[in-house]
């Protein structure tokens, strides 16, 4: 729920956020003290900050078109992360779509993905009562049942759909807020624009490192009192993942979440964002468990595999929606630049183009 360009929530292994080919460019940021450094951190939050105010002050229909155009544009270019994406994509539908198909799919997926940061420009100034009507939800029995219950809860999410309008429909839900965990970026100054944002929607976000506590500490103490927390699994940037079947292929995921819920005793469940035509879908999916006989760290990596199916089911659902513009397999690098698929994408935008 929490993703900030270029930093993956993390506990108990390392949780996701933002696109890899976002991260890489924050990254280039230098890490060693000097003026250039310096110069180079302050231009990057002054370029989100002009970025974050244009789009805000743009008229709705507007920033709509602008981002999406965007889009068509990034996937017809075809850099690295596109490719990537493509690849990507050809393994969550099964090798079964064709060149062109995979193309359009493609093409979808990276509108999907300005989609994204359209919206998450623009959220503060949307409504918390238009999100909550124009989000479709279910599985929502699970929620009852652990809000009636008085329980943790840890929902593990993949990176779809626009996270941040789920999570602004969980807080009305809640009442409440609840708790993620962010990777600090560089400049600082960035790092608190964004959790800034966060919390103004109502989530209360713990830094994974810098903080006065460790994340996992606070995070364990929030779920013991019966609070709630979202993190991004689906891919693993840190070592030490555990090994799961993701889309039938060898991948690694944190253990974060069910290593959590089985300490604090709260339910673990998967869910997955996707956007609708002009709102946002919200799909929980049915408890994973944790507890019971054998050792902890086998426990784990069986509710994480469970994570890891109930992704691929429901992924393979509106597949555009899935933002994976970095690496989630070894054995599936990025696809080498287009043989005319640039050509197909560019022919079927005109064609698509009011």
């Amino acid at each position: 729920m929490t993703d900030v360009p270029g930093a993956d929530a993390a506990t108990a292994g390392s949780t996701g956020t933002g696109s890899r080919e976002t991260a890489a460019r924050l990254r280039l940021v230098p890490r060693r003290p000097g003026l250039r450094a310096r110069a180079t951190a302050q231009l990057t939050d002054l370029g989100y900050a002009a970025g974050w105010s244009a789009v805000k002050a743009l008229p709705e229909p507007l920033a709509r078109g602008a981002f999406d155009a965007a889009g068509r544009w990034a996937a017809v270019r075809e850099g690295r992360g596109v490719r990537q994406l493509r690849a990507n994509l050809r393994v969550a539908t099964g090798g079964r779509l064709d060149e062109a198909a995979l193309d359009e799919l493609t093409m979808r997926g990276m509108r999907s993905y300005a989609r994204y940061w359209q919206e998450a420009f623009r959220l503060p100034r949307l409504s918390r009562e238009r999100i909550v009507a124009e989000t479709v939800s279910s599985g929502v029995e699970h929620m009852e049942r652990a809000r009636t219950d008085g329980r943790g809860l840890v929902f593990a999410l993949p990176h779809s759909g626009n996270w941040d309008a789920a999570g602004v429909w969980l807080v009305d839900f809640l009442g409440g807020p609840f708790m993620t965990v962010a990777e600090r970026l560089r400049p600082e100054s960035l790092y608190r624009r964004f959790l800034e944002f966060r919390e103004t929607l109502g989530m209360r976000v713990v830094p994974l490192t810098g903080g006065p506590r460790p994340s996992s500490a606070v995070l364990r103490e929030w779920l013991e009192a019966g609070g709630w927390v979202c993190l991004l699994v689906d891919r693993d940037l840190g070592a030490g993942g555990v090994p799961v079947e993701l889309f039938g292929r060898s991948a690694t995921m944190p253990g974060g979440p069910a290593l959590l819920a089985a300490q604090t005793g709260a339910v673990l469940h998967p869910a997955i964002c996707r956007f609708t035509e002009r709102g946002w879908a919200f799909d929980v999916r049915p408890e994973v468990p944790v507890d019971g006989p054998g050792r902890l760290r086998d426990r784990v990596a069986t509710a994480m595999q469970g994570v890891a199916d109930a992704f691929t089911a429901g992924i393979a659902e509106r597949p555009e929606d899935w933002h994976v513009l970095g690496r989630i397999w070894d054995d599936v690098p990025p696809d080498p630049p287009g043989d005319g698929a640039a050509a197909r994408s560019t022919s079927r935008t005109r064609a698509e183009s009011p």
